[in-house]
């Protein structure tokens, strides 16, 4: 019965592994940065917002239009998923060799 229960776990770990390097990857695809919309005298304007190192680099990028926005917008909703996604199965994982850690080899 144990080594059922150990297959099954390291099947787990398995794909828990795989689903990890697709989060990552899929991170890797989407846009460095965030945009930020700014108002000025009643008009909009957008700039990327990047971190380098301790500073905070701002990179105008002219006026803003609705579709560049909604562009920038989407993928800032998805790294958020992506990184909370990868954050859970980094837990799993983690979970998972503690659970499988024992006397036997794994």
């Amino acid at each position: 019965m144990a080594g059922v229960i150990k297959g099954v776990l390291k099947e787990e770990l398995k794909n828990s592994k795989q689903m990890k390097r697709a989060y990552e990857r899929a991170i890797e695809k989407l846009p460095p940065g965030n945009v930020t919309i700014k108002k000025i005298r009643g008009n909009f304007y957008a700039y990327k917002v990047e971190r380098e190192g301790e500073k905070v680099k701002f990179e105008y990028k002219g006026k803003a239009s609705e579709e560049a926005w909604k562009k920038h917008h989407d993928a800032k909703e998805a790294r958020v998923k992506y990184r909370s996604l990868l954050s859970q199965s980094k837990k799993q994982i983690r979970y998972l060799k503690g659970a499988l850690r024992g006397k036997e080899a794994i």
